[in-house]
């Protein structure tokens, strides 16, 4: 008769236990744990990527989520996610937050939590290094052969300021060999893939002006912790103060990105 009894009452202990998590809310949970569930989408490089030597995962994101597990006495613990699902997958529990360049907007605000801002992103564009112009916009650019990537919304962008003899690329290193050979007068990309570009390119380009609104990615995470927020939001501010969230930006893109421009 005493096994069922131990049975109900290891029961009884287990679910307690739960409750006590879930009232003590998701940083001492994961304080407890040992680990914070962190997704990404992991095959957008420079920011999440499967490095092809090791087999990890690698790239900005993947730092800078290393750095903040650190900061909260923790390790991270990466799963993978498709970018559509990513999300859902987070309302869902099936992680503890994303640090996959999530853009901070209103709609994404009803439904989630978000951190400071750890990137700050907008269109730029890329010029010659001999190229001495000063564009500063893209009507400056009216009369002039732009490169974009197909289908991108800076493609889109450089259509619709009219006048700009809008050419499309598949990638990246394509428009650039154009740009470096003088078949366009310039090219128009994101600021951080930008920076990426040129910090691994040999070619002579170099960055132009941003001709667009500044966009913030930000560590997301379910609303009603405040919390966890504070906690992640205090690891930020001590890696900014420190050097060391400069540092993970200059590591892959050259420049610091995790300041507004």
């Amino acid at each position: 008769m005493r096994k069922p009894v131990l049975s109900f009452a290891a029961g009884l202990l287990l679910a307690a236990a739960s409750l006590h998590a879930s009232a003590a809310g998701l940083l001492a949970t994961v304080k407890a744990r040992g680990t914070v569930t962190v997704a990404m989408e992991g095959t957008y490089p420079p920011f999440n990527f499967k490095d092809q030597k090791t087999g990890q995962l690698a790239g900005y994101d993947v730092d800078v989520a290393n750095l903040l597990a650190k900061k909260l006495g923790v390790k991270a613990q990466f799963v993978a996610t498709e970018w559509p699902a990513i999300l859902a997958g987070l309302a869902a529990k099936r992680y503890d937050m994303i640090v996959s360049q999530v853009t901070v907007n209103p709609v994404r605000e009803q439904s989630f939590d978000f951190s400071t801002p750890y990137t700050y992103s907008s269109p730029m564009l890329i010029l010659r290094k001999d190229d001495n112009s000063n564009y500063r916009s893209l009507a400056d650019l009216k009369g002039k052969r732009v490169g974009a990537g197909q289908g991108s919304v800076y493609e889109q962008q450089a259509r619709a300021a009219g006048g700009i003899d809008v050419k499309s690329y598949p990638a990246a290193p394509e428009n650039l060999a154009d740009l470096a050979a003088g078949r366009i007068d310039a090219a128009l990309n994101d600021s951080l893939i930008t920076a990426w570009l040129l910090k691994t390119t040999k070619l002579p380009v170099k960055a132009g002006a941003r001709v667009g609104k500044v966009e913030r990615a930000a560590v997301t995470f379910r609303k009603g912790d405040p919390e966890f927020k504070a906690a992640i939001n205090k690891a930020l501010a001590e890696a900014t103060a420190d050097g060391s969230l400069a540092a993970i930006s200059v590591k892959w893109f050259g420049i610091d990105v995790s300041k507004a421009p």
